[in-house]
């Protein structure tokens, strides 16, 4: 099957109803291309963290107010004398309005954990974020309270985030602007950490996995994972590109974008 026709990482993909498939499919890809890499001496978990969310704190949905505006009925002006009656006449019934009510939503979302057999000790925990833990909400709330028991720690974080909407993680380093984001921080290093920021044109970075010191650290192809996930989702047969992605591009990302997809006939 033809490849996705950008150098790295695929906009449409980033689309709500394809994101929690690519999620899943890449979380597996890590854990399985690392496994044999890791064993006899480290266990490859995929482990599954639930949020519950409402209203606003919605994935795919922002949920507005429910109000319900009732028309009134008007006197007829016309009827300045009107002749009294014994009978009781019912008033017009007010017209509804549709609104739409905040129901919880249980989003799982999977993570994967690198154990030393021996010990059970957690020695890496590696991320992969969804709009769950990026958007302004109690999902965001949640990851950031862990992320930062883990940097409080003496376990490994990788966080790859892979989704050009909402507010970056944060670092320090606030002068760094790009679409996307892998940081690996060794507990060793820390407060310094590595972040490899790279943009659409971009391949996706290949990253070292830190373990304990005295392992050697195996190399993570995130492109080449992401290219098979690409491919066995048959993304090539369902994703439209003479439409625009969701979310939008910049109006110089968009003008690359339709260059770079005329120059493949996909436009």
């Amino acid at each position: 099957m033809p490849p996705s026709p950008f150098p790295g990482m695929d906009p449409y993909v980033e689309h709500p109803s394809a994101w929690p498939n690519v999620h899943h499919r890449l979380i597996t890809a890590i854990a399985d291309s690392l496994a044999p890499q890791l064993l006899p001496k480290y266990q490859v978990l995929i482990e599954e963290r639930i949020y519950q969310t409402i209203g606003t704190d919605s994935v795919l949905v922002g949920i507005p107010d429910a109000v319900v505006k009732l028309t009134q009925t008007t006197p007829n002006p016309t009827q300045t004398n009107p002749t009294k009656t014994n009978v009781a006449v019912a008033s017009a019934p007010s017209k509804p309005t549709t609104v739409i009510l905040p129901i919880p939503e249980k989003v799982r979302q999977g993570h994967l954990e690198i154990r030393d057999i021996a010990t059970s000790n957690l020695v890496t925990a590696l991320e992969v974020l969804s709009p769950t833990n990026k958007r302004s909400g109690e999902g965001r709330k949640q990851y950031e309270r862990k992320r930062q028991t883990i940097l409080g720690s003496s376990t490994h974080l990788v966080e790859i985030d892979l989704l050009r909407q909402w507010e970056p993680m944060p670092t320090l380093s606030n002068g760094i602007q790009s679409h996307y984001r892998i940081l690996v921080s060794q507990n060793h290093r820390r407060p310094q950490a590595d972040l490899y920021a790279f943009n659409l044109p971009d391949s996706i970075p290949t990253f070292p996995l830190p373990l304990q010191a005295e392992d050697t650290e195996p190399l993570v192809n995130l492109q080449e994972l992401f290219n098979g996930v690409y491919d066995r989702s048959g993304y090539s047969f369902v994703i439209d590109y003479t439409r625009e992605p969701v979310p939008l591009l910049s109006e110089g990302d968009a003008a690359w974008a339709d260059g770079l997809l005329r120059e493949k006939g996909l436009r």
